[in-house]
C-alpha cells in the first residue's frame, strides 16, 4: 500500500512539472515595452529569467536594470526578498533569480536610461 502511494504522488508530480509554463510576462511603463520570460518554468531555487526593453519597437541596450522578487511577510513567516542586476546579452537582459520557496512573489524590474528616470514595472509570479 505504501508503495502504491509512492507511485501516485509520483505521478502526480511529474504530472505537474510537465504542464508546468514558462514565465512570459509584458507590460508597458512610461513608453517602454517590457517583457518577463523564462525557457523553463520557474522552480524552487535559481532560475534564469529573461528581460526584452523596447521603446518605440527598438530594442534598448543601454540601460541599467535590476530585478528584485519577494514574498510579504505573513504570519508565521518572515519577509523574504532576493535581489540582482541583469546583464545585457544579445537584445535582451539575462539575470539569475533565487525563489526561497514556493507560493506568490511579487517582482520588481527597475530600470534606468539615458533620461536618468528610474522605470519601475511591477507584477507576480506564482511557484
Amino acid at each position: 500500500m505504501k508503495n502504491l502511494i509512492k507511485v501516485v504522488l509520483s505521478l502526480l508530480i511529474m504530472t505537474g512539472v510537465m504542464f508546468a509554463e514558462t514565465l512570459s510576462q509584458s507590460g508597458e511603463k512610461d513608453g517602454y515595452v517590457v517583457k518577463f520570460i523564462s525557457n523553463k518554468p520557474l522552480v524552487v531555487g535559481n532560475n534564469e529569467v529573461f528581460v526584452t526593453l523596447m521603446q518605440d519597437e527598438k530594442i534598448v541596450q543601454n540601460a541599467q536594470m535590476k530585478i528584485k522578487v519577494f514574498m510579504p511577510e505573513m504570519p508565521g513567516m518572515p519577509y523574504m526578498e532576493y535581489e540582482t542586476k541583469a546583464k545585457f546579452d544579445s537584445e535582451k537582459f539575462v539575470a539569475e533569480v533565487n525563489f526561497s520557496m514556493g507560493g506568490t512573489w511579487q517582482y520588481h524590474i527597475k530600470f534606468r536610461t539615458d533620461d536618468k528616470k528610474v522605470h519601475t514595472l511591477r507584477g507576480s509570479v506564482n511557484l
